[in-house]
């Protein structure tokens, strides 16, 4: 039988977070980021989300129901907002509309633009 190897001591990586153990059995390289580097100046997704849904609000005089797409661009973010614009009873024939919004880098509301209105109880047919 052979003698079994030493028990080997890892070490902690410098800046005290954990790497997965496939990069640790690997010297020289180094744990592939898991966040993409933020642009300097712009709000994270989050963020440009709430903006996205605050601004329009206070522009339409109406709560934003959700944001249902929010996507980087080179001047900062681009959204897609969801808003009810007519009430109704039951709620499933309430009247909504999406809106396409635009914010610069710091992620003021650019512009906006409505692109569709629907029924809340209706859903989108397959391609």
């Amino acid at each position: 039988m052979a003698p079994a190897e030493p028990a080997r001591r890892r070490r902690s990586p410098p800046d005290g977070g954990d790497r997965d153990e496939a990069t640790t059995s690997r010297p020289g390289r180094e744990a592939p980021s898991r966040k993409p580097a933020a642009r300097r100046g712009t709000p994270g997704a989050a963020a440009a989300m709430r903006m996205a849904a605050q601004q329009l609000s206070e522009l339409l005089g109406r709560r934003p129901e959700s944001v249902s797409a929010l996507r980087p661009t080179e001047d900062g973010w681009e959204a897609q907002v969801e808003v009810v614009e007519l009430e109704r009873i039951p709620d499933t024939t309430s009247v909504l509309a999406s809106y396409k919004v635009a914010m610069d880098e710091e992620g003021e509301l650019i512009s906006y633009e409505r692109t569709r209105r629907y029924s809340r109880g209706m859903i989108d047919r397959p391609a």
